[in-house]
């Protein structure tokens, strides 16, 4: 007899999307799902030469939507584990669907299709895998269900078109806040030599290296760490500064400008550094910052009420 769960729903407003998923992640909660109405209405008119109709059911299930949704065992255990994971998001009223285990295995993963990114990326849901590429760019397969960092929100595809344009190849990246691991693999397969990984959640290491995994990526490429670049300066040493040609954080406002004070010691003398994450908002908050510790913002790029920021040594080349 399969097992039941249930899908649990909030309903919550664009610009809470960031808190209330930092909340629940605190709280425990991992494997999260977001839908933006936006990002999916852009994602149909990027692909619409792939499809001859629109599925007219799920375009009104986005309608207007921000959603954030996980799951739990459909037993007592279930809704107080649901009820634990709430704490801080009272104002929320959250829908709830009971699914059998089959359903939930799978009911998500219609939200997930190949997304191209820039001129060169293609990420792939790795149950995908297999499926025509288009000519010219490069497959990233990743499996959207493990953690954040599936390359669907405006945030991490901001990053990844700067990415597209900075690197060199051959050279090193280091990926501040890792999450996944998407960023920095797919610095891997635009042609970088290594890549280092860091996150302040231990889950991630693992995460990171499944994905990696699923590029034929191994610890040779791809070295991870858990851990605070911020607070811990041995595991910064072992970051090699002064070595990294792109030094990326996709991280939010309010840990970019800390780091914009470190930020420089890991650069190589021509490198960069990309942040993203960073709502409109903060924007300017955020280049003061990145100016007041010896970095020039060369590039910004902005989508959907987020930006991101290309910074070199002031004085540097743009």
């Amino acid at each position: 007899m399969s097992e039941q769960w249930l899908e649990v729903t909030l309903p919550v407003p664009a610009r809470e999307l960031e808190r209330v998923c930092d909340v629940l992640t605190a709280n425990g909660v991992a494997g999260l799902a977001v839908e933006e109405e936006g990002e999916f209405l852009r994602f149909l008119e990027q692909n619409r030469q792939y499809w001859d109709y629109v599925d007219e059911d799920l375009a009104r299930h986005m309608k207007g939507a921000s959603r954030v949704k996980f799951y739990v065992p459909d037993s007592e255990e279930g809704r107080r584990q649901m009820a634990a994971y709430l704490i801080g998001l009272e104002g929320y009223e959250p829908q709830t669907v009971s699914l059998r285990e089959e359903d939930w295995a799978t009911s998500w993963q219609k939200y997930y299709q190949p997304i191209p990114v820039g001129r060169r990326l293609y990420i792939v849901p790795e149950w995908m895998r297999g499926q025509p590429v288009p000519d010219g760019r490069a497959p990233l397969y990743l499996n959207p269900g493990l953690t954040f960092g599936t390359g669907a929100h405006a945030t991490t595809q901001l990053c990844l078109e700067l990415l597209e344009q900075a690197l060199i190849p051959g050279g090193q990246v280091l990926d501040l806040g890792c999450g996944s691991g998407v960023l920095a693999i797919a610095a891997l397969a635009l042609g970088a030599e290594h890549a280092i990984g860091v996150d302040i959640d231990p889950k991630a290491v693992d995460v990171a290296y499944e994905n990696a995994a699923l590029n034929g990526v191994g610890p040779d490429r791809l070295t991870v760490y858990a851990g605070d670049v911020l607070g811990d300066g041995a595991l910064a040493q072992r970051l090699e500064p002064g070595r990294s040609q792109v030094v990326l954080a996709n991280i939010v406002a309010d840990v970019i400008i800390p780091l914009s004070a470190v930020v420089e010691r890991f650069l190589a003398p021509e490198g960069v550094f990309l942040a993203s994450g960073i709502i409109d908002t903060r924007a300017d908050e955020v280049a003061a910052a990145l100016a007041d510790n010896g970095l020039a913002v060369t590039r910004r790029l902005e989508r959907a009420g987020w930006c991101a920021f290309q910074a070199r040594r002031a004085g540097g080349e743009g």
